[in-house]
């Protein structure tokens, strides 16, 4: 058919080297013409066709791979093709152009497999983000090590497809250079170790709220990268760690404490130890008037009067025998009152416990978790606890230990 072209352009009074090249122009216009074509006909027909079929089917999987494109980056691929069996036709007079065009049509094939490859990597990265076990094994990180290896060997091949030089050879000689790759992407070494050591251990998991104060980091992990773990702080700052540094330094994940249902409550409050005294009767008649402290009062008087009793102990002086306390009967209080509260975990640690005096007073301090978890809430809980801590302890005829003020100087003076 060439020589029939060119023929026909000769008996137009076309000299034979005008022909040729005006016969080769040609050609490379119907190529490129049907080139444009098939990618058109294998976006717009072919590839609804396969959209409609992964539609129809009960999967949820198969749609990502829509979503993420696949198949629209995977259609390039059919134009290239073309231009690659096509070359020995279009520069059958001009063979020196033959390698060049395949050279070039081999490039473009190699980085559209690279563009797919990575584009596949991520589907089924988002695929098995959807997957229940993703939330305690996270692999972003091998993904992106995988990626990593793809766009390297894709970079050896085109220098190996420019260059006319053996892949094997250049895999060879990369030995050479080893130890300034090792210099170069010492992080990403670090940090890919870093990263299957966090997976392995399940030591944090995107979604995880992690404290880590060296790095000025203390909120919810967004992302676990090969290089980068994000995380989002409470004041919506975006904080980077490095991978490795999970494994290198010390943090606080706080997972623990949302599976477990509730949220720690360890918050003390100072009794003037000046205040605290034996409980008198009309002290004793008014706490028993006291709906949590009824049962307590009752019980406690009783035990105590049969021990004084059997003691023979001469009640006249109060330091002779056993007694009751404002402080230990506002301990008592206290422990009843956080047992019916409705937001405070009976079957998690429960203390209300007395700590050691020092020179601000006596700590009784509240150890107990909150069943609501969220920080707005845990911390209205935890202030309506010590407002009716203050406002009850004159009940019992106790005193909040304060350092002077600047009132107190100005009352003492006047």
């Amino acid at each position: 058919m060439d020589t029939k072209i060119v023929e026909w352009l000769i008996s137009h009074g076309i000299n034979e080297n005008l022909a040729t090249f005006l016969k080769t122009g040609f050609y490379i216009i119907l190529i490129g013409f049907i080139s444009l074509l098939s990618n058109l006909i294998t976006k717009k027909i072919i590839l609804r066709i396969i959209e409609a079929v992964i539609h129809k089917t009960k999967n949820t999987w198969d749609d990502i791979f829509i979503k993420k494109k696949v198949f629209s980056k995977l259609s390039h691929l059919v134009p290239a093709l073309i231009i690659l069996f096509s070359t020995d036709l279009i520069f059958k007079d001009y063979p020196n152009l033959i390698p060049v065009t395949n050279k070039a049509a081999y490039l473009y094939i190699i980085i559209i497999v690279m563009i797919v490859l990575n584009s596949v990597l991520l589907t089924l990265n988002s695929i098995y983000n959807t997957l229940p076990i993703s939330k305690s094994r996270h692999i972003s990180g091998y993904v992106q090590v995988v990626q990593i290896a793809v766009m390297f060997t894709g970079v050896m091949v085109i220098i190996s497809v420019i260059f006319d030089a053996d892949l094997k050879g250049l895999f060879l000689g990369l030995g050479t250079f080893a130890a300034v790759l090792m210099l170069v992407f010492k992080d990403t070494i670090l940090g890919f170790v870093a990263s299957i050591q966090v997976s392995m251990n399940n030591m944090v998991n995107p979604g995880d709220w992690i404290s880590m104060p060296g790095r000025k980091a203390d909120g919810v992990v967004l992302e676990i990268n090969l290089n980068t773990v994000k995380v989002q702080n409470w004041d919506k700052t975006i904080s980077t760690i490095p991978t490795y540094a999970l494994v290198s330094e010390s943090f606080q994940n706080w997972r623990g404490m949302e599976e477990s249902g509730g949220r720690r409550i360890k918050r003390s409050i100072n009794i003037d130890m000046t205040s605290v005294k034996f409980c008198s009767e009309k002290m004793i008649l008014e706490f028993s008037k006291i709906q949590v402290l009824n049962n307590y009062i009752e019980a406690k008087e009783k035990e105590l009067n049969e021990f004084n009793e059997k003691h023979n102990v001469d009640p006249s002086v109060l330091a002779n025998g056993r007694r009751m306390t404002n402080l230990g009967s506002f301990r008592k209080y206290m422990e009843g009152y956080l047992h019916a509260h409705p937001l405070i975990h009976d079957n998690m640690t429960f203390l209300v416990r007395q700590l050691q005096p020092n020179d601000k007073g006596i700590p009784i301090e509240i150890y107990v978790f909150s069943r609501d978890q969220k920080w707005a809430n845990y911390e209205a809980i935890q202030a309506d606890i010590f407002d009716h801590i203050l406002a009850v302890l004159p009940e019992f005829e106790l005193k909040v230990f304060q350092n002077p003020t600047g009132s107190d100087f100005s009352n003492i003076i006047s």
